[in-house]
């Protein structure tokens, strides 16, 4: 049996070496790691606000639909989620009475003309010294008493929408119907068929998402930072990577009880896909200052405390504490590094 071997060239491996708080590396474990070394800078970094707030809507952009007089519950078309615009009828609501308030209208229009006349002719008469002054003021009185029952009637046919001024008696209904006040999606539906509705019941909620705005609360402390047209980039806890763009245009005058106030911010995009009551976080930009800042990535962070590495000699380094400030397009600024160690 004949045997073989061979020899294989061994090269030692470079190790790096630490003590205390200091490593050195070798030639190739710089080249492997692909450290980099550079010098501190000073940049402007703006002071960043975390807020929290919501989707709100202002008041002309939501409202509540009910109808100006009772009824029974004939036609109701929609459901939460539909869009329908300012006019569009709602619902049809039948109500008896108002066969009665229909046909007193036509009455005291009748009676008003007849009035009207009755007051001319003693007007002429009393001229001649052939009626009374009392006569004559009495006609004068009930063509004004006609005057305001027509009048008043004709406000509330017109609020039940019909027009008093087509009403005869050939056209004389018993149904009205209920419209929206406002266009927008409908979020609540309170009726059913059948249903008897009171003018104290709401029927429909109906919110316009086209003039959608944040909502933030900002504390005491941060709010002398807040100015209108100020940039903020909010963010729902589902996706925190989609951010959206705002500016500021109102802030609140009063405190709440928490010592917070409200302020209000348009989005720059207004055809977002957002609902009102959404809840979002949200960061502002403050005013900027000057300071002294690092690559985020050179900051290590250890048993919670932040650290960087300061090149104290070629290939040697040391591990040096700091605390950091606010961060910004991939900088964050070292609050106690002393001008004089920066080489």
């Amino acid at each position: 049996m004949i045997f073989s071997c061979s020899k294989e060239e061994v090269v030692p491996e470079e190790i790096g070496t630490v003590v205390g708080d200091q490593v050195s590396l070798t030639d190739l474990q710089i080249k492997n790691s692909g450290i980099e070394t550079n010098t501190l800078n000073n940049l402007d970094i703006a002071h960043k606000i975390m807020l929290s707030g919501q989707i709100d809507v202002p008041p002309q952009g939501m409202a509540s639909v009910s109808a100006p007089s009772g009824g029974y519950v004939r036609v109701s078309r929609f459901m939460p989620g539909n869009f329908v615009k300012k006019g569009q009828t709602l619902a049809t609501l039948e109500n008896p009475e108002l066969v009665q308030l229909q046909q007193d209208y036509l009455l005291a229009k009748s009676n008003l003309q007849y009035a009207q006349q009755d007051y001319s002719r003693q007007k002429d008469l009393n001229e001649n010294k052939a009626s009374s002054d009392k006569v004559t003021q009495k006609a004068f009185n009930e063509s004004q008493n006609q005057n305001i029952m027509m009048k008043g009637m004709a406000q509330k046919l017109t609020a039940m929408g019909i027009n008093p001024g087509s009403l005869n008696a050939n056209n004389i209904r018993r149904t009205f119907a209920v419209s929206s006040p406002i266009s927008g999606y409908i979020s609540t539906v309170n009726v059913n068929i059948g249903q008897y509705i009171s003018p104290m019941d709401k029927m429909f909620d109906i919110v316009n998402t086209g003039d959608l705005h944040l909502a933030l609360k900002v504390f005491e402390k941060d709010l002398s930072k807040i100015k209108v047209g100020q940039k903020v980039f909010a963010y729902t806890n589902q996706n925190p990577t989609k951010k959206y763009e705002a500016r500021v245009f109102i802030i609140g005058k009063d405190f709440s009880a928490d010592r917070s106030v409200l302020v209000h911010c348009h989005f720059v995009d207004n055809s977002l896909a957002l609902l009102p009551g959404t809840f979002m976080n949200a960061e502002m930009e403050a005013d900027s200052e000057e300071g002294i800042v690092i690559p985020d990535d050179a900051i290590v962070t250890w048993e919670e405390k932040q650290y960087i590495f300061e090149e104290v000699k070629p290939k040697t380094y040391k591990m040096f504490p700091v605390e950091i400030g606010n961060a910004e397009n991939g900088f964050t600024e070292l609050l106690n590094f002393k001008e004089e160690n920066k080489s």
